[in-house]
């Protein structure tokens, strides 16, 4: 399988990068991974701005040629991993001005006029691993589980991505976060996933 790993955070030394670092090594350790590309946002000064007028219209995003690289790992990759702390009860948003420009109609889906699109994304599976500072439950009893809703129903299935895995991890800056057991939990689900 074919593994993208998009990675959003600022800090090379936080909880995040040690999630990734521990998402790389049990994809290495599993035999059923061929390759993986690591798309560090933040390193690779990825612009989320949209910017629409009239030299860019936002009916031709989906050939942005400034975009073509990242375009091509989202077609090259089976699954894709999205590495990214909880800030203010969403993604951070360098990751939704990822999602922004790279999720465009004619390249992440189709419209027909109908309800609903058709996703050109399908036979794709995405896993989300994120942590907060805030306890487990707040998502889902606070915020009625708005990024889970956001990121399965307004994005993935809108593009045809029906298989996604959520690991949102609480509590992180806690002493008793029990932050290795989270760690190793991360590392042996990509080792057999």
């Amino acid at each position: 399988m074919k593994t993208l790993i998009v990675y959003t955070h600022p800090n090379h030394h936080s909880l995040s990068y040690s999630f990734l670092q521990k998402t790389i090594q049990g994809l290495q350790e599993n035999a059923t991974i061929e390759e993986i590309q690591v798309l560090d946002l933040y390193a690779e000064a990825f612009d989320p701005l949209l910017v629409f007028n009239e030299h860019k219209r936002r009916r031709d995003m989906h050939a942005d040629p400034e975009l073509e690289k990242y375009r091509e790992q989202l077609l090259w990759a089976e699954q894709i991993v999205f590495v990214y702390p909880i800030w203010w009860g969403r993604p951070p948003a360098m990751l939704l001005g990822y999602i922004d420009r790279m999720f465009a109609s004619n390249f992440a889906y189709r419209d027909h006029g109908g309800l609903l699109p058709e996703g050109l994304l399908k036979g794709k599976s995405v896993v989300c691993v994120s942590t907060m500072k805030g306890p487990s439950l707040y998502p889902l009893f606070w915020l009625n589980n708005a990024h889970k809703v956001l990121m399965r129903k307004a994005l993935f299935r809108y593009v045809g991505i029906k298989k996604v895995k959520f690991f949102e991890f609480g509590g992180m800056e806690k002493k008793q976060g029990k932050q290795e057991q989270k760690l190793n939990r991360i590392y042996r689900y990509f080792k057999t996933v």
